[in-house]
């Protein structure tokens, strides 16, 4: 499975996760809360400059040292990181169908979802990235069946989900980033299926996030929820 977009230029993407360790050091140090350390995340994933990176630093303790760029070094247009957006149903088709047999199939970046999507994965894998998808208005449905494969589904926080399944010899795994609100008047995706000797695995990323990032960056929430709910 790919690990995500680069996220842009490599100073700027080096900035970026420089940023990125800052804060979760200042939330370590209760420096700032749970729903503040995610605004302030979600921002550096979808920030474009250098300057927009170091705002994000400016009023924290100690005001942090990013590495200097030469001048301001910026994302091209068409490396904005949005987050999904919403169309009208006339612009949305109907079905869609996804075969892997033996091999791999994705959609990602700037796609269109049908209303009814069939993925089928037979000794083979499917990655479904919807963080920058157009969705349809109401729900939008996306049913699975995982043969002695698998299938990865990314959404983005906030993104309504939700999940169901049978899974035999094999999961239906849905992980997702508890401390965001979701908008009840937002587009739903819907995930239902069947997996035998295979996984339906769907997980939360931000913007450009990649996989390792995001592990890290749940891993040091879980942490941090840990030790305030044992009072240290």
């Amino acid at each position: 499975m790919a690990e995500g977009m680069d996220g842009g230029s490599a100073p700027l993407k080096h900035t970026r996760e420089v940023t990125i360790d800052a804060l979760m050091e200042h939330f370590a140090n209760d420096v700032m809360e749970i729903d503040e350390f995610e605004r302030r995340v979600e921002a550096a994933h979808a920030a474009r400059t250098s300057e927009e990176l170091r705002a994000l630093l400016h009023d924290l303790p100690g005001n942090a040292n990013l590495p200097a760029l030469s001048g301001q070094e910026t994302l091209p247009d068409e490396a904005r990181i949005p987050s999904y957006q919403v169309t009208t149903a006339s612009n949305v088709k109907e079905t869609e169908f996804i075969l892997a047999m033996m091999g791999g199939g994705s959609r990602g970046g700037r796609w269109r979802p049908a209303r009814k999507n069939t993925v089928v994965t037979i000794m083979g894998g499917a990655e479904l990235d919807f963080r920058e998808a157009v969705l349809g208005p109401g729900v939008t449905e996306v049913q699975v069946f995982a043969i002695f494969g698998g299938t990865e589904v990314i959404v983005p926080p906030g993104m309504n989900v939700e999940v169901s399944g049978l899974a035999i010899m094999g999961g239906f795994d849905h992980q997702t980033d508890e401390s965001v609100h979701h908008d009840p008047a937002a587009p739903t995706l819907r995930i239902t299926g069947f997996a035998c000797m295979g996984g339906v695995d769907v997980n939360t990323r931000y913007p450009g996030e990649s996989a390792r990032d995001a592990r890290r960056r749940k891993k040091q929430l879980r942490r941090e929820q840990q030790r305030r709910l044992r009072g240290g």
